[in-house]
């Protein structure tokens, strides 16, 4: 049996979109870099309130000037959050960056978290007020329905997420670049096997870059030929045995599977 570990840090389609007004590196997540300043300005961070503070816990992608995409397993209904958004360094409440808190959860309605091979860990969450666009908080692209990308097409993941297994979080923003890996390959045996299904994308396995705890829910950025970069995956779960565990790649919600639920939550709530 394969153990998964699921990526939330425990703490004790408009013209507009998929651009940055400063490109990010595209040549620490586990064997990161930081990023450039707000390259990638859809991502937010994810913070619950305890003990009169706010703390990460995952990442996600501004995909509505009043909606976050993130992952099921990120969220609790007995808890209170907020997203942050324009945010390079998480410890300093810097210039154009701001905090929004979230007034409705809506997870997929076929997310289980006890089978959690099954899929579907994606959640929306709507923000309390919509938030203005700028040079440093900017909307995600998402992919047209069904896209698959091919084997080793390159993309970043991108988060606050520890800098290696148990290890320390940064302050900066990570970026990782990660070859996805088609299903075939990810779903044989030496890889994930079973517990990989078609509504995910693997990318990375190479032993050194991957995402890890803190990570999930933040976006699998990959560059489309018009050169806008699109969120294909929601970072879901990685192998309990390490982040970077080798033939072991992070494993994302495929975004492109969801784009019709994606448009009918927004436009029902």
């Amino acid at each position: 049996m394969i153990r998964i570990l699921l990526l939330s840090a425990l703490v004790v389609g408009a013209l507009s979109c998929g651009r940055s007004t400063y490109p990010p590196k595209v040549s620490r997540v586990v064997g990161g870099e930081d990023v450039n300043p707000n390259s990638w300005p859809w991502q937010v961070s994810l913070q619950y309130s305890s003990n009169g503070k706010w703390h990460h816990t995952c990442g996600g992608s501004l995909v509505a000037q009043n909606w976050v995409m993130t992952a099921a397993h990120c969220i609790s209904s007995s808890k209170t959050y907020r997203v942050v958004l324009g945010r390079h360094k998480l410890s300093t409440e810097e210039s154009g960056s701001v905090a929004v808190k979230v007034s409705k959860l809506v997870v997929h309605e076929k997310w289980d978290s006890n089978q959690l091979a099954k899929g579907n860990d994606i959640a929306l969450l709507k923000l309390a007020s919509s938030v203005s666009l700028s040079d440093k908080i900017q909307l995600a692209c998402l992919p047209p329905a069904g896209t698959i990308l091919p084997n080793n097409y390159p993309c970043y993941v991108t988060g606050w997420g520890t800098l290696q297994t148990n290890g320390d979080t940064p302050d900066i923003l990570q970026q990782g670049r990660l070859l996805v890996v088609d299903y075939a390959t990810c779903s044989s045996s030496g890889w994930w096997g079973s517990t990989v299904k078609n509504n995910m994308v693997c990318a990375g396995g190479d032993g050194v870059t991957s995402s890890c705890n803190g990570d999930s829910g933040g976006p699998l950025n990959c560059e489309a030929e018009n050169g806008q970069w699109e969120v294909h995956g929601v970072v879901s779960f990685g192998s309990s045995l390490g982040c970077n565990y080798y033939h072991k790649p992070s494993v994302f919600t495929r975004v492109s599977n969801y784009i019709s639920w994606i448009e009918s939550v927004m436009e029902n709530n």
